[in-house]
């Protein structure tokens, strides 16, 4: 079975039954491995639990990049609005909440931190960029909890209004 098998069916135990039921042994029954299968990708909960926050990291990552060429703000909220019309934020709050260990997250704050600075000062309003950027936080967080909330047309409504925010002053 491959790493992201795993990965997979650690976050649906997660989602389904929470964080108290993310064991090794119930990660293994879940992927239809043995717990030695397992073991051989990640020795302790905390790498898996650490390894999950990797994956959605590089995967939000990887959303940006791929969309199309703009300021990174411009990028950041595409891949936001793709990352929730995709059920893909359901992920981080399942997994962000799987951890209480602060150094299982630092890789997540690491990100968080280098996501809102990014290209900051090469925006053409930089209080509008941070403001788009904090509201795609709010989205991320509502969409967690609330998938439903925001159909198409709301979220096309809430680019089209945070994509005006961006638009230099004339």
């Amino acid at each position: 079975m491959r790493r992201d098998e795993l990965l997979d069916a650690a976050e649906e135990l997660l989602s389904d039954l929470g964080s108290t039921a993310l064991t090794l042994s119930a990660v293994a029954d879940r992927a239809g491995v043995s717990k030695g299968g397992l073991l051989y990708h990640f020795a302790t909960k905390d790498a898996l639990i650490k390894a999950m926050v990797e994956r959605l990291i590089e995967e939000f990552d990887d959303l940006v990049a791929a969309q199309p060429d703009a300021t990174y703000t411009e990028r950041y909220l595409g891949a936001t609005l793709v990352a929730v019309r995709e059920g893909k934020l359901r992920r981080w709050a399942v997994v962000t909440g799987a951890s209480g260990n602060t150094y299982l997250l630092a890789p997540l704050r690491e990100a968080m931190a280098r996501w809102h600075r990014e290209g900051l000062d090469d925006e053409p309003d930089p209080v509008a960029s941070q403001i788009v950027r904090l509201a795609c936080e709010g989205l991320w967080d509502l969409a967690s909890h609330d998938p439903e909330l925001n159909g198409d047309e709301a979220l096309g409504a809430l680019d089209a209004r945070m994509r005006a925010l961006l638009k230099p002053p004339s």
